[in-house]
Formats: C-alpha cells, sequence, structure tokens
C-alpha cells in the first residue's frame, strides 16, 4: 500500500511513479487528505502537478485537511471489506 499525504509536485512526479512500478501485487494507491486528493491548497501553483490520481492509480481517496485518525481507520478498513468481497 503507497500511502500518499501531499500533493504530487513536478520534482516528485518521477518518484512517484517509479516507487508505484516498483511495488508488489496487489498494489493499492491511497490519497489522504485534500492535499493528495486533489493538490489542495497547493493546486494551480506552477510546482504541483495535481493529486495522486493524476499520475498513478488511486484505490482509496480519504478527505479531510488533515484527516483525523478516525477517518484513516475506516477508509482503510473499508478499502479491505471492498477487497473482500466477490
Amino acid at each position: 500500500m503507497l500511502l500518499v499525504t501531499g500533493p504530487v509536485t513536478a520534482n516528485m512526479r518521477e518518484a512517484l511513479e517509479r516507487t508505484y512500478r516498483a511495488t508488489p501485487a496487489p498494489k493499492w494507491v491511497v490519497a489522504v487528505g485534500d492535499c493528495g486528493r486533489d493538490g489542495g491548497v497547493f493546486a494551480g501553483s506552477y510546482a504541483c502537478v495535481g493529486g495522486v490520481a493524476e499520475v498513478i492509480p488511486v484505490a482509496l481517496h480519504i478527505p479531510g485537511c488533515p484527516p483525523n485518525p478516525m477517518q484513516l481507520l475506516e477508509g482503510l478498513l473499508a478499502l479491505l471489506q471492498f477487497q473482500k468481497s466477490p
């Protein structure tokens, strides 16, 4: 599981892509917070590519700025339940 907690910058795009390719299957990417989801307050900046989904496929978005620990746990448990169901 890749847990991305911030916006993707132009400098980090390649590193994120390489990390995703190096991650063994099954791959789950979780975009945490508003910044991970869509760039948050950094959206539109010259240095910001945007949210994680602009670069790699995302399995789960957890909204918030930042999300509290219960929101993180609920999101991760929901992802596990979704993956177990036929």
